[in-house]
């Protein structure tokens, strides 16, 4: 048997869109509401660590604003050749944007409340992608974790690559 063959991005992101769900989300009752009806809010989080996963590279954090005020935090994934991906960037609305842009450079807590979110992604998406259900990496031990939508950010250095953009 030879090696696992790595998926496509375009693999990903179908597994990733077709196994999000309620237990897969992390995002204030507040939060949600504001964007009903859209798969993909709240699922920045996990699905920025799923992808970290599978393809590595950095992840990208930012101060979500809605209104004037931060109300969370958005997450999406630097591949290692440079190109952004954000498979979540939908889920904004008008009146979001994001601010204060940067890298995440804390190692994961897998203590984190959103952990258990995190692993029920990662066990579907890699069932629909053929792979191990015990992870998608070799990368576990010191990843990165997106901390949540709570408006409390991980200590991060700045970005050099995406400046804040409008939702």
């Amino acid at each position: 048997m030879g090696p696992v063959q790595k998926p496509t991005l375009l693999e990903i992101e179908a597994a990733v869109r077709a196994s999000w769900g309620p237990d897969t989300s992390y995002a204030s009752d507040a939060y949600m509401s504001r964007g009903a009806g859209q798969p993909s809010r709240g699922q920045c989080g996990t699905t920025a660590l799923v992808v970290h996963d599978l393809l590595g590279g950095d992840l990208m954090v930012a101060d979500l604003e809605h209104e004037g005020l931060v109300d969370g935090v958005h997450y999406w994934n630097v591949l290692p050749d440079g190109v952004e991906v954000d498979l979540t960037r939908d889920q904004l609305t008008p009146r979001e944007r994001l601010v204060d842009v940067r890298r995440v450079a804390v190692p994961r807590n897998r203590s984190s409340a959103g952990e258990p979110a995190f692993l029920v992604l990662r066990a579907r998406v890699a069932l629909a992608l053929g792979l191990p259900s015990s992870g998608c990496s070799a990368r576990q031990q010191d990843d990165p974790v997106p901390r949540g939508p709570t408006g409390t950010s991980p200590t991060t250095t700045p970005a050099s690559r995406r400046a804040a953009e409008t939702g």
